[in-house]
């Protein structure tokens, strides 16, 4: 698929059928997420992939309530077979800024950084895995986690220092899905988004 093509077909996928990603499409799903930019090149990103389905029931479970799961719409997103959860360790990049070739920069303290890069890099790697499915014909979904994250990440065995920026639901949108916008005016404008040379 042309790169335009992807860019304008992506939209976040809530309704997967149940049907397997084969795993070479899924490794390449998490190969282009590996190729992202990262401040001084700290690498401060990992991803960890849920194709199991005990895992990804480990997954829902532990990250929302059994009223969620218990609502209708929840199914069709549980159903999708590939749970991804991006990871950023935001000491990866103090530590790298520490070392002698950029130790002499602001950002070799903490309080420097002007944004947590760690979770921008990251951030990055996220929106490569929603492109590749659109390049692969499959759908997918970035959204928060915003309970059991601690539980997550010990029953994940993630190591100390990585957290998560959110998880990824991946899989095949069933016939006729549609994705709604949020709000009743839908996309903004462009010129209401992108100024030219000054607000």
């Amino acid at each position: 698929m042309e790169f335009e093509d992807v860019v304008r077909r992506r939209r976040m996928v809530r309704d997967f059928s149940d049907e397997p990603v084969p795993r070479p499409l899924v490794e390449q799903l998490v190969a282009n997420a590996t190729r992202i930019p990262s401040a001084g090149y700290s690498q401060g990103f990992a991803f960890v992939v849920l194709t199991d389905p005990g895992q990804r029931r480990l997954f829902w479970e532990t990250t929302s309530g059994p009223e969620w799961r218990g609502e209708s719409e929840s199914v069709p997103l549980t159903r999708a077979p590939v749970v991804i959860v991006p990871l950023a360790n935001k000491q990866a990049y103090l530590d790298r800024y520490a070392l002698s070739d950029k130790v002499h920069t602001p950002l070799s303290r903490e309080q420097a950084w002007p944004a947590p890069y760690w979770d921008i890099d990251t951030g990055f790697g996220a929106m490569l895995i929603l492109l590749t499915a659109v390049d692969l014909g499959l759908g997918a979904l970035f959204f928060g986690i915003f309970q059991g994250e601690k539980a997550l990440m010990d029953a994940l065995r993630v190591p100390a220092g990585y957290r998560p920026i959110g998880a990824i639901a991946v899989g095949h949108p069933t016939a006729g899905e549609r994705s709604k916008p949020e709000l009743p005016t839908g996309r903004r404008r462009r010129d209401e988004v992108v100024r030219w040379e000054r607000w």
